[in-house]
């Protein structure tokens, strides 16, 4: 039974990291996940939503702005990037986690720098 308790604990803390909750960002994550929000080629979130230091600043998806209160678990806000349709079928945000535009390291980035806007 030990074992079985070890073995469920170790995976999640597991699962926790690769969903980036265990740990607080890091400057080189933050500065990664901006790169990503705005560059056209990657996650390119400045092309429909408005926030600090966007590029583009869209104006078809909400305003990310204090990302941290609007969605405060992250679990949900990875959620929402890997794949908003899962949530809400009628949106027209990308499925970047689940078409594989971005990696599960490069969403976690983008949530690390919109938790700092």
């Amino acid at each position: 039974m030990k074992i079985i308790a070890t073995a469920v604990a170790l995976g999640v803390i597991t699962s926790m990291i690769s969903l980036g909750i265990a740990s607080a960002a890091t400057p080189a994550e933050i500065a990664a996940g901006e790169k990503l929000a705005t560059t056209t080629n990657e996650g390119n979130c400045d092309a429909c939503h408005m926030f600090k230091g966007a590029v583009e600043a869209g104006n078809i998806g909400p305003q990310l702005n204090d990302v941290k209160s609007m969605v405060p678990n992250r679990a949900e806000f990875y959620k929402i990037i890997y794949d908003e349709e899962a949530r809400n079928p009628s949106t027209i945000m990308p499925a970047f986690g689940k078409n594989q535009i971005l990696t599960p390291k490069q969403i976690n980035e983008v949530i690390d720098f919109m938790y700092t806007k």
